[in-house]
């Protein structure tokens, strides 16, 4: 069996990406990787054809790097629970196939440019996991030439063809308002995340889902589009019960914007669930230790990091994955936030 050729990297100026090579070549993405990274599974012509579009567009032949048994975790602001129940389901997989792993954390990084993918290709791990993180396609792109997989864990933008792991925010969004609307609320506000953020616009598509399939009209009004944050819970939630007409209940984008309405419900003088009641999502495990403990969506978040990991490995190995996303099932968990309005 002969050997497999050397990987090649993309010189600095290199003028074309990875997607227009396979273009050029009449080839898919993942084929032209296979070709950077020196794998089997490709005929010798189409190998020989992409092997001279990289040449020609700025890639070389590189030495091949020590085999590596070592996955990164790319956070980008996560919360310290959840970051730690994906590193718990990241670490099943990892240990079970004696690797190790490690992570880096972007967010103070994000004003520097890409200098945090500078710091991965110094490491060269056997894969990168991407959580909730800002990553481009140029990251992609980056990784890709250097012969690094890239698995997306809850992705804030559309990656295109990139192995991604999510949970069902639509039905999770759906199965908070129902609980809502079965409690007897019909004046329902909306916290929503970032506008382009997909898992945003999947709850918020949710909430409008189960209210329409109720008969009870969206009111616009009540919607606010904010930072995953407690700042802006507050900040937002009072903006909806200053409202001559406040809302008697409160969907959140998550557990953060909820905690923050439970400040903004105490500085209107309102009480949870008497007179407000409240519903999160992700349930953080600040969520059961408020009082009233929070109503919220539960998203699995260690077996989130294991499906994570188990796509990395596939990856690493150099295995097509049959299918390019996965998404796991939200639970809902009801507490004490939540009741029939007044």
């Amino acid at each position: 069996m002969s050997e497999s050729p050397a990987p090649y990297r993309r010189r600095r100026g290199g003028d074309l990406s990875v997607t227009a090579i396979a273009e050029l070549a009449g080839v898919s993405a993942p084929t032209v990787s296979k070709v950077l990274n020196g794998r089997a599974g490709i005929s010798e012509e189409t190998r020989r054809r992409v092997e001279a579009l990289l040449r020609d567009h700025g890639f070389r032949k590189s030495t091949p790097a020590r085999s590596t048994r070592h996955l990164e975790v790319v956070f980008h602001g996560m919360l310290s629970s959840i970051a730690m129940e994906v590193m718990r389901g990241i670490e099943v997989v990892a240990t079970a196939q004696e690797m190790t792993f490690g992570y880096l954390e972007v967010l103070r990084r994000a004003k520097t440019g890409p200098l945090w993918v500078d710091a991965l290709l110094i490491r060269q791990p056997a894969a990168v996991i991407a959580v909730s993180s800002a990553i481009t396609a140029e990251h992609r792109e980056t990784l890709m030439a250097n012969g690094i997989p890239l698995v997306a864990l809850d992705p804030t933008s559309d990656l295109l063809s990139t192995v991604s792991v999510g949970s069902t925010n639509w039905s999770g969004a759906l199965n908070a308002t129902r609980h809502l609307l079965d409690l007897g609320h019909r004046r329902i506000g909306v916290l929503s995340g970032p506008a382009k953020d997909l898992s945003a616009r999947a709850r918020l598509d949710g909430v409008r889902a189960a209210m329409d399939a109720a008969g009870v009209p969206f009111d616009k009004q009540l919607l606010r589009n904010g930072l995953f944050s407690f700042e802006q819970g507050r900040d937002l939630a009072l903006q909806l019960l200053r409202r001559s007409e406040p809302p008697t209940a409160v969907v959140c984008g998550n557990d953060l914007q909820a905690l923050g309405v439970y400040e903004a419900a105490r500085l209107a003088g309102l009480r949870i669930p008497e007179q407000l009641s409240v519903v999160g999502f992700d349930d953080v495990e600040q969520a059961a230790w408020c009082a009233p403990p929070l109503t919220t969506v539960r998203q699995p978040f260690a077996a989130m990091g294991a499906a994570a990991a188990e796509f990395a490995v596939a990856l690493a190995a150099g295995q097509t994955p049959k299918q390019t996303r996965v998404e796991l099932a939200t639970t809902l968990v009801v507490r004490g936030s939540t009741a029939p309005p007044a």
